[in-house]
């Protein structure tokens, strides 16, 4: 690979920080594909555009012509929230109970 910002042992820091599981065959390949894409982000950087250019965030510009009309935020509490809650394997007062993540200080 050409230029590699991801280094193995930053690689390894970041999985441990993700708390993921990898073999090594997995470990590579994943590590391989972020640099391709690191490095194509880098190639799209060094592409020069025209400061008279406007910034989008998308391919199609939203206007007045082509913006749907924004709908009125409502509250609806869901009809079914005792049902999902209470088919939890653990539950207490309307909530969830999830076990602890395990981790280091970060």
């Amino acid at each position: 690979m050409t230029d590699e910002k991801i280094s193995p042992e930053l690689f390894a820091h970041l999985v441990d920080l993700a708390a993921i599981a990898l073999d090594p065959t997995q470990s590579e390949y994943l590590r391989s594909e972020l640099n391709k894409q690191l490095n194509v982000i880098e190639e799209l950087k060094a592409i020069p555009i025209d400061e008279s250019v406007p910034l989008a965030s998308h391919g199609v510009v939203i206007d007045s012509q082509n913006m749907p009309a924004l709908r009125s935020d409502e509250c609806k509490p869901s009809i079914h929230a005792e049902q999902i809650v209470g088919g939890a394997p653990e539950s207490e007062d309307g909530y969830f109970i999830v076990p602890e993540i395990p981790h280091e200080d970060m």
